[in-house]
């Protein structure tokens, strides 16, 4: 049993806020985790990470407050912890799988639809998925959490742990980068920029 705002939660309890409150949020956290990630092995092992935290600190989440923002923040905290380990660990490379790749048919990627790409089909170009995968982490991130997953400031900076204010400033720097990077795009496509 734990205890959570003076009650204490049978189990039955707190697989129902599991299963209520925090299973509906996985696409999210997947997209999430791919768009830190860009691989689709550590995007799964990062969500799943984030669900054992999640079950195994239940005790500290309010039931009925926004579970999608407190999932995010243990997720965004769990990466940042692996790719502070990584970061510190030679580059290893594994032999057998650069012989598996080379000796595969190139063919059998040909139905692969990548994830970033079924995300944003119809809505925009792959200059604009590239443009946004290109911008360092920090920038990326706010991105991803305000325009994709439509989290408030105030959301973004508990999940972040930063300021308010430091939210809005990326959030404004991000969009003036992508907006740089994206300009040819922009005029290619017959947009004009008509502030002289």
């Amino acid at each position: 049993m734990i205890v959570m705002d003076d009650k204490i939660l049978s189990q039955e309890q707190k697989d129902r806020i599991f299963r209520e409150e925090f299973l509906p949020q996985m696409d999210a956290l997947y997209n999430f985790a791919f768009h830190l990630t860009y691989d689709d092995e550590n995007s799964n092992d990062l969500v799943q990470d984030t669900y054992l935290k999640a079950f195994r600190f239940i005790e500290s989440y309010k039931e009925g407050t926004n579970a999608k923002a407190w999932l995010f923040k243990i997720l965004k905290n769990a990466f940042i912890n692996e790719y502070r380990k990584k970061s510190k660990q030679p580059t290893k490379v594994d032999y057998e799988e650069i012989v598996a790749y080379q000796d595969e048919d190139d063919s059998s990627y040909s139905s692969y639809m990548d994830l970033r790409e079924e995300m944003f089909q119809s809505m925009m170009g792959d200059e604009v998925t590239i443009a946004l995968n290109s911008l360092p982490v920090d920038f990326r991130t706010v991105i991803l959490l305000c325009d994709i997953e439509g989290f408030t400031y105030e959301e973004i900076a508990k999940i972040i742990d930063i300021p308010i204010g430091t939210v809005r400033s990326r959030l404004h720097r991000a969009r003036n980068m992508l907006k740089e990077t994206l300009r040819d795009y922009a005029e290619k496509l017959g947009y004009e920029d008509k502030r002289s």
